[in-house]
């Protein structure tokens, strides 16, 4: 379990339109327009999920928070204790026009092992197990077809890919520390990711096709 160090985090006035308030993207409606261009996607450590998209053409920013849970407003220490059913989540808000959704997928399945069930790397507890939570109909078809896709592509080996494939409920944006950690702790930050094998483990599973940060 990474350290704790209490915060407290509010949401960017900025980024209010696409998550609806300041305290909690709305994910539990299936007809929110175009999923307000907000995609969820959980990938163990959000510290190193977030990383994965920051900084790429198209989105917007990259929140790290919580979700899939049962509790409201979920504290760093309860999701860490595997106590509220909450996965480490990244909420991706992103311009459709100049990013889709498709590729937004892509890259997220370049940036974990979908065949861990336990959790991501060097992380395991129900917490940071990998999820893909879709909003609207057309997420949930994107999401079930790349999956398929990739299990026919017989990238991995014919092992079986274990992400879930979920319905989105709210989104809980964790506390302000957590967020671009790598920005606020770089030395922190790449000893953690360096020790979790992360990187390692993606060039083994994927090859070239392992996504590379653009920040670090």
């Amino acid at each position: 379990m990474k350290r704790f160090i209490p915060l407290v985090f509010v949401l960017a006035a900025a980024f209010a339109p696409a998550c609806a308030t300041a305290a909690v993207v709305a994910a539990s409606s299936s007809t929110a327009p175009a999923a307000a261009d907000t995609a969820l996607f959980a990938g163990g450590c959000f510290w190193c999920l977030e990383t994965a998209f920051e900084g790429r053409a198209g989105i917007r920013a990259a929140v790290s928070g919580y979700s899939g849970g049962h509790k409201s407003n979920p504290t760093y220490e309860e999701v860490g204790a595997h106590t509220t059913g909450h996965l480490e989540t990244v909420a991706v808000v992103y311009d459709a026009k100049k990013i889709s959704y498709e590729q937004l997928l892509d890259l997220f399945w370049h940036s974990v092992d979908p065949t861990q069930g336990d959790g991501q790397f060097c992380d395991r507890g129900e917490s940071y197990r990998s999820a893909i939570f879709w909003r609207g109909e057309a997420q949930r078809r994107a999401a079930l077809a790349s999956k398929q896709a990739l299990e026919k592509s017989g990238a991995l080996g014919g092992r079986p890919i274990v992400t879930t494939i979920a319905k989105a409920g709210p989104f809980w944006p964790a506390e302000d520390y957590h967020q671009d950690y790598y920005r606020k702790n770089p030395g922190d930050y790449r000893q953690y990711r360096e020790g979790c094998g992360r990187d390692r483990r993606l060039k083994a599973l994927w090859g070239e096709k392992a996504v590379k940060p653009l920040v670090h």
